[in-house]
């Protein structure tokens, strides 16, 4: 076990006996060689930490916890961490071989910087890798300060994930780690935190890789939290933020609860998709989409599950369709 290492990193583990190998190999085949990796067993129930155990390298060591969740895990991880440098990798991912390496860059280049982060790729099953896509993204270097968080993450995937992502231990300790007690987004929070305070060192090249479950384009998602603890929390940040830090926040905050819309429609909800449409209107204003939504709520029995649906299908085909067209003429 390396006493000083560079890098800490970070995974929690909770029942991903058939993933967390391949997550773990990930981080052993990386270019840069100076880490220590903390697993933390978070009460799991199958043979994961098992899979672990039996993996010989002296820079793995795992804890143990009763269940507590992802946000505690990883909040132990922090209390154990030796670096002053912590990522973060969910036991279902994977990281590119070079992934260390570019953080390590980042850090270099951009001295005033103390979140580091990578695009990233999503592979579903029996599909391609689709890369992450992000919106309004106005440099054109492969690396760069990334300016606008809120206004790209509006409109964009996640441009901080928990998979490809690394952090100065000084700055997550500033913000509380990750939140306890919540199900959903935890990371959305302590992301929007920290784009609130640091500086953002950003790679537009792919060096992760997120595992979709299987069929995870089918599920409707998980039952929205009640209370909302991430909306209202994010509300509080507009709140006590002057104008110039929150600038493009509250359409992030917008955007939180069209997802939570979304998420009711699939699940034949529609009086809370309804209610969730009308605080992005009280935020950003009725548009196009709202009223779409809107519709699609006031539907009757699973037709608006069974609409949306067929939507997104048809979206997928037109997506594929273009890419075809693209190919065609290049």
């Amino acid at each position: 076990m390396p006493e000083n290492p560079l890098i800490s990193i970070v995974m929690p583990l909770y029942n991903k006996e058939a993933e967390v190998k391949r997550a773990i190999q990930s981080v052993l085949a990386q270019s840069f060689p100076d880490y220590e990796l903390i697993v933390i067993d978070d009460g799991s129930t199958d043979k994961g930490p098992d899979v672990v155990s039996a993996i010989e390298d002296s820079r793995i060591r795992m804890l143990h916890q009763k269940n507590a969740g992802v946000s505690a895990a990883r909040n132990r991880g922090l209390e154990e961490a030796r670096a002053d440098l912590i990522a973060f990798l969910d036991a279902d991912d994977e990281w590119f071989t070079d992934f260390l390496e570019t953080i390590l860059f980042l850090r270099k280049k951009y001295p005033t910087c103390q979140v580091y982060g990578t695009s990233y790729v999503f592979r579903y099953p029996e599909r391609d890798d689709r890369p992450a896509i992000l919106r309004s993204f106005s440099e054109q270097a492969t690396d760069a300060i990334l300016k606008e968080y809120f206004c790209i993450a509006s409109v964009s995937d996640p441009p901080l994930w928990s998979s490809a992502v690394a952090v100065t231990k000084e700055a997550i300790t500033d913000v509380n780690g990750f939140p306890p007690g919540v199900i959903v987004g935890e990371y959305l929070l302590t992301w929007a935190k920290l784009a609130l305070r640091y500086e953002i060192a950003y790679c537009r090249e792919p060096k992760a890789r997120f595992w979709a479950p299987a069929g995870v384009k089918d599920r409707p998602g998980r039952e929205p939290q009640f209370p909302d603890i991430v909306g209202n929390e994010l509300a509080r940040l507009v709140a006590v933020n002057d104008h110039i830090k929150t600038r493009g926040l509250r359409s992030y905050l917008a955007h939180w609860h069209e997802m939570r819309a979304i998420v009711f429609l699939r699940l034949n909800n529609n009086k809370q998709a309804l209610l969730e449409i009308c605080k992005v209107a009280d935020i950003v204003g009725m548009n196009s989409k709202l009223h779409l939504l809107t519709v699609l709520a006031r539907l009757p029995g699973t037709l608006p599950e069974r609409t949306f649906r067929f939507l997104t299908s048809v979206k997928d085909r037109y997506r594929s369709l273009r890419k075809y067209l693209w190919f065609l003429n290049n």
